[in-house]
């Protein structure tokens, strides 16, 4: 096998010599060239770990060692693919810390710059070979630097080596010519392979494969859904469950049945009763024939859904862990750049890594890289100071950034921590007003941990001036927005003159998102937990309006009062804070069901189940109709017509099969801050405790007493009347939740005025509840036609009857 690689010559005439420097080489092979493109730029990543290392510790000779393993790996690549200006510069590099690790040479700072150089020009060789843009990279001034790296006695050593690579490139025709690599020489006959080649094809096996980040992607998403289908299933189990249960009450209530009809035969003896009794058997037949097949079907059903439940986690497991890669993989990237940025600042900076071995998925790994750069570089251009400056403040010369990375249960978090000069608040405000994103006013009513927010605002800057590193206005905003792409979350906290530290928090499972499922009448929607502080049920007397504050509680509720910007808007006391609440009806966009759903006033004068989110130091209480359950959930991005739904990230499909709108929870905070509460929860309380009006009517004067002393005990306003006629003069006369009757009255019974009442429209709805000691079927037959909406007969009366039927018609 031969290996082939392209060589481009030059549009025109030019000496032997510039033909060496411009040639443009590509590997032809696409396998190959993909290979050396991965392998190239893991040796070249690793080298350069090294080289960050060896600076600060000169004197480890095991990293010494290391590194010099990993430059032979890249020259023997660069060499076997045909790369020779690679194999020619990483050559001379090995060379120089050979002589170092003989101690022939000692690492000075001309030295490391020189491998630098050396080692960014290799970069750009091996991109050249996997993408045929030409490099411009001149080998021959590069190697110049290295061999005449801290001594000037290479000079002839380096026009030898121009001499000679004058005369291969003489020898060579400009028009392109390729060049052939035989992959090995072997000393034996053609024919004969040596026994080490034998050796090496024997125990030759693959071990690894290469998998596309897509199709790794889409594997993962479908393992996610099978883990959602796996929870619905186990819903059907259930469901099997109680069809069991009904299975068993109908074979109870069959047998019943079966002993009493025995018991009629016996006494009647009558031929009659044979077709009966041939039912009776065959309906016991076909129960004990739909038992076994319901035993069966439980049996098997369980079986295969604890087989599927096992086999979907280990599956989700194992794809989420081939997804998983260190943090080490982008934290690497950073030290030179630290590096190169402090010195053009006249800056000292030691960067400190931590948590490098922590594994998380790949797409956290790509979607932060450019964000903690962004974060790097606005630490040494604004936080960081001069040596002299630190000196100067009692502080170290050389300042210290840690870039920490660890993980709290599902929750992944990066660190960005450094001991400069913190944030400058009042700069803060000034770039506030002069760019227009808050007003004088408002940064008056903002808190200190609201106006530190703001450098995530978009086009947010303290800089005036376009310098390399700052100024071109991409601020924060960039990095909060990817943030957020994420799913997760920002904050800043700073101590002035003694540091700063951003933290990033994210979600470690990107397929799938634990989701807290609430419900506003009448649907259900996700919210992800991350999101989540707290759940708990208020009472009315914890939820208060701006407008009535007193001037005890205006300091604590001035944060809200900041955020919401709205006379009358609510908010609750939470940790010593006070927390803006909101209606998730009102900030959807859907009418408030409160002030007309009597189960929502009645609920309104007790409890009311309330979320507390949070992102970063900014925190919402959220009013729902109930609290539902907690969920993994698939999370289905919304199509291009609806990608700017506001407060929708996306949708999801419950294990009940119901679609499921995904709430976005920073969305909910902006929606927060403009909406107008609908109706307020102290409104809703006052809704509640107003008494609804009940019509008695009863002839009886004890059983008339006694009963409304039950109504009026239970909170309602109660009018009496001595019978039906009495009863609908007096309901003309006035207005009335619901209507008690008793049916056995002079002038007009209780299935008199019932009937009556139907006749009028508006009484067509109007709950009548007849209360009698007539309890036989065909009397409650005709309080049904005449239109009673409940019938309770006296003789088992039990108020709670009553009273929980009047809830329920209300």
């Amino acid at each position: 096998m031969s290996l082939v690689v392209k060589k481009a010559a030059p549009n025109n005439q030019q000496s032997a010599t510039n033909n060496y420097f411009l040639k443009v080489m590509m590997i032809e092979d696409e396998e190959l060239r993909n290979l050396y493109k991965e392998a190239s730029a893991d040796h070249i990543q690793k080298i350069e770990a090294g080289l960050i290392y060896l600076e600060k510790n000169p004197l480890d000779q095991a990293k010494l060692e290391q590194l010099l393993r990993e430059m032979h790996s890249l020259k023997g690549d660069s060499r076997m693919l045909g790369v020779k200006d690679a194999e020619t510069l990483t050559h001379q590099m090995e060379d120089i810390l050979g002589a170092v690790k003989r101690s022939e040479r000692v690492l000075t700072a001309q030295v490391m710059n020189c491998l630098y150089h050396g080692l960014d020009a290799i970069r750009k060789i091996a991109q050249e070979a996997v993408t045929g843009q030409a490099a411009g990279v001149s080998v021959f001034h590069v190697l110049a630097q290295l061999m005449g790296a801290d001594s000037d006695e290479a000079l002839p050593e380096i026009q030898e080596t121009v001499a000679q690579s004058n005369v291969a490139a003489t020898t060579q025709s400009i028009a392109e010519q390729p060049l052939v690599f035989d992959e090995a020489v072997q000393d034996s006959e053609p024919g004969e392979p040596t026994a080490e080649a034998l050796a090496v094809l024997s125990d030759y096996q693959i071990d690894t494969i290469r998998v596309e980040s897509q199709k790794l992607d889409k594997l993962l998403t479908q393992a996610s859904e099978l883990v959602v289908t796996k929870g619905q299933i186990r819903d059907r189990v259930a469901e099997i469950d109680q069809i069991m249960a009904l299975w068993e009450e109908w074979k109870e209530e069959a047998s019943f049945s079966r002993l009493t009809f025995d018991e009629l035969e016996r006494q009647w003896q009558a031929p009659e009763l044979q077709p009966l009794q041939n039912f009776y058997n065959l309906v016991e037949t076909r129960m004990d024939q739909l038992g076994v097949l319901l035993n069966r079907l439980r049996a098997t059903t369980s079986e295969y859904n604890a087989k599927l439940e096992t086999v979907a986690n280990e599956l989700e497991s194992g794809i989420h862990s081939l997804r998983l890669l260190p943090f080490s993989t982008i934290f690497n990237l950073f030290p030179r750049t630290v590096r190169d940025l402090a010195k053009q600042q006249g800056k000292e900076v030691d960067l400190q890594l931590e948590g490098g071995d922590l594994s998380v998925d790949k797409r956290i790994l790509e979607e932060m890289k450019d964000p903690l750069l962004h974060l790097l570089r606005n630490a040494i251009d604004h936080g960081i100071e001069t040596p002299q400056e630190r000196q100067s403040l009692g502080k170290p010369a050389i300042a210290t950034i840690r870039l920490r990375g660890y993980q709290v249960g599902s929750t992944v978090g990066i660190e960005i921590i450094d001991d400069g000069r913190g944030l400058d608040v009042e700069a803060i405000k000034r770039a506030a007003v002069e760019r227009g994103i808050r007003s004088a006013q408002e940064l008056a009513q903002m808190s200190a941990a609201e106006i530190q927010s703001l450098i995530f605002a978009p086009g947010f800057s303290t800089r005036t001036a376009v310098t390399e590193i700052s100024g071109r206005g991409v601020g924060l905003d960039v990095v909060r927005a990817n943030v957020e792409r994420l799913k997760g979350s920002i904050q800043v906290e700073f101590t002035p003159l003694q540091g700063c530290l951003f933290r990033i928090m994210l979600n470690s499972s990107l397929a799938t998102t634990d989701a807290l499922i609430v419900q506003v009448e009448p649907n259900a929607y996700a919210i992800p937990v991350a999101f989540v502080e707290s759940m708990q049920l208020v009472s009315p007397q914890e939820i208060f309006t701006t407008a009535s504050d007193s001037e005890a509680l205006a300091s604590l509720r001035a944060s809200a009062v900041a955020t919401l910007g709205a006379s009358g808007s609510q908010t609750l006391p939470f940790q010593g804070e006070s927390v803006s609440v909101a209606w998730l009806a009102d900030l959807l966009g859907l009418p408030v069901k409160a002030p007309t759903s009597t189960k929502a006033l009645h609920a309104a004068s007790k409890t009311l189940p309330c979320i507390i989110l949070r992102i970063g130091s900014e925190r919402l209480a959220l009013l729902v109709d109930a609290i539902l359950e907690q969920q993994d959930i698939v999370l289905k991005p919304q199509s291009q017509l609806l990608k700017r739904i506001r407060n929708i990230s996306g949708a999801t499909i419950l294990s009940t099969g119901e679609v499921c709108m995904v709430l976005n929870p920073a969305d909910l905070f902006k929606s927060a801050q403009k909406t107008i509460v609908s109706v307020t929860v102290k409104e809703l309380a006052q809704q509640a405790q107003v008494k609804h009006k009940i019509l008695l009517v009863e002839d009886s004067i004890p059983i008339r007493t006694q009963m409304k002393r039950i109504l009026e005990g239970a909170g309602y306003e109660v009018t009496a009347a001595v019978d039906g006629e009495d009863g609908f003069n007096k309901l003309r006369m006035g207005s009335f939740a619901a209507v008690v009757s008793d049916v056995q009255m002079p002038n007009l019974d209780g299935l008199g005025l019932t009937a009556k009442l139907r006749q009028f429209q508006e009484y067509k709805d109007l709950p009548v509840i007849l209360v009698t000691t007539l309890a036989s079927e065909e009397d409650k037959h005709q309080g049904h036609q005449a239109g009673a909406s409940a019938y309770i007969t006296k003789g088992d009366f039990e108020q709670g009857v009553l009273l929980d039927t009047l809830r329920r018609l209300i």
